[in-house]
């Protein structure tokens, strides 16, 4: 998997739909061209003029790269669109030529060998001999494949760490750019499989992590190419998790080529859950809170961000931004004047300072004054008006004081008592411009909060533009 740069801040929105002459914005339509020239086969010739820049065949690339990435499809280097080509990231291409539909490459044998050829100094070598060894385990537990190590001569898959131009004619770029690259099954370079030793290699999430990173390039080594759905391991934008790293949509893929494992006594796997729809009319969310202007919506294992200039959200795994935080997010609220996010999970609590985890956290959510019978906190909102900020669980909410750090005396109270005409519970909440929207299962309370009454009832997912 050949990977491009991790960038976890906000990009300044802009659209560069016209030509442009500054060397920043000419230093990013030059990264456009190079990555739809590698990835998404735009032909060269014409780069770096204006008349490249603003044609057809240029927009036509970013609109199939948008529709890809399931972006906002416009054709034009919005911010979204340059965010994304900046992101970590596999090489292969994501209208690879080897996509098993129309060609059905795959290994003929089942018994498939492997031969690591050399050893990153980044990982001691009994360390990268398991990482590809569990890699190699992952795609066996859901086909019929086996997978011999070969200690001499060529193997079906060659595995080798390397820097630069390494001898296939396809370079890698040096430290945080393309991580590795498989080639799909066949003769000669055929499942071959490099990792750029530019990078620096892990066992955990401190540095790029060598089973992942395996684990995906094994996926195309086998005759898979990219998904679309941001939860599969087949994903080309590298992100890091814990757990088992197949989705729905890897195992499918997979087993598409070479059947189901056919033993029934072989251990059961549980695939982690696809990608939340953003308009599937069932949608509920688990968290939403503001962050510097944005809005931030937990749904499972990922995030919505909603930029108040752009139509669209952008979908990443929580993990990608925040690897210290967990997988489940239960309730999270902007405190604006300490500019401070903090994040519920369980008993436990997270501050972030913008995207950095603040020191000493996490900790435990009863600091704040909740009794211990209260395991989680379902949500969480801030009212700027009170300097409040309401905690919901269950069918009750506490009334918390910022500038004291105490919590308000004659809590708890019910929350159907206290807010009329809404749901006994509450999944998130969020203020916004003097009301407060309620999230419940997928019906979403706009509520007054000096009226105090529901004013409008609709779907959650409509706060996505569905």
């Amino acid at each position: 998997m050949e990977i491009t740069g991790l960038l976890l801040l906000v990009v300044v929105a802009q659209s560069f739909a016209m030509p442009l002459s500054s060397p920043e914005e000419t230093d990013k339509w030059l990264l456009a061209e190079k990555y739809l020239r590698k990835f998404y086969h735009l032909q060269a010739g014409l780069q770096g003029t204006s008349t490249h820049r603003s044609s057809d065949a240029m927009q036509a690339k970013i609109r199939e790269m948008q529709s890809f990435f399931n972006l906002q499809v416009t054709g034009s280097l919005d911010a979204n669109t340059l965010e994304l080509m900046s992101m970590a990231r596999c090489g292969v291409p994501d209208v690879g030529e080897y996509n098993h539909f129309p060609r059905h490459l795959k290994w003929q044998n089942t018994n498939v060998t492997f031969r690591i050829v050399n050893y990153t100094p980044d990982l001691k070598k009994a360390d990268v001999d398991r990482a590809i060894r569990n890699a190699f385990n992952i795609w066996a537990d859901v086909t019929p494949l086996t997978f011999k190590k070969l200690h001499e001569g060529k193997a079906d898959i060659m595995i080798a760490f390397g820097t630069k131009e390494h001898g296939d004619f396809n370079p890698f770029d040096g430290p945080d750019g393309l991580l590795a690259h498989a080639y799909p099954p066949g003769r000669d370079i055929g499942g071959d499989t490099h990792f750029d030793e530019d990078e620096h290699w892990s066992k955990d999430s401190d540095a790029y992590n060598l089973f992942l990173v395996a684990t995906h390039e094994f996926g195309h080594a086998l005759g898979l190419s990219h998904s679309s759905d941001p939860g599969a391991l087949m994903y080309p934008v590298y992100s890091y998790s814990e757990g088992y790293p197949l989705s729905e949509d890897d195992i499918t893929g997979i087993q598409a080529l070479y059947g189901q494992c056919p033993n029934p006594n072989h251990r059961k796997v549980k695939p982690k859950p696809d990608a939340p729809n953003k308009c599937d009319p069932m949608l509920s969310f688990d968290a939403v809170t503001e962050l510097r202007g944005e809005t931030i919506i937990f749904k499972d294992r990922f995030y919505w961000r909603l930029h108040p200039q752009f139509a669209e959200p952008e979908q990443t795994l929580i993990k990608s931004t925040w690897p210290s935080l967990p997988n489940k997010v239960d309730a999270a609220y902007e405190y604006p004047e300490k500019d401070m996010v903090f994040i519920f999970s369980g008993i436990r609590m997270w501050a972030l300072n913008g995207y950095n985890l603040v020191e000493g956290y996490p900790k435990y959510i009863h600091k704040l004054g909740l009794p211990k019978t209260v395991r989680t906190v379902d949500a969480a909102v801030y009212i700027p008006d009170t300097g409040k900020t309401l905690l919901f669980s269950e069918e009750q909410f506490w009334s918390y004081d910022e500038k004291t750090n105490t919590m308000d005396s004659g809590f708890p109270r019910s929350i159907e008592m206290d807010f009329p005409g809404m749901a006994d519970e509450v999944d998130a909440a969020l203020y916004k411009h003097g009301y407060l929207h309620f999230f419940h299962e997928h019906t979403q309370f706009e509520y007054s909060y000096s009226a105090r009454k529901v004013i409008q009832i609709v779907r959650t997912n409509s706060f996505l533009n569905c």
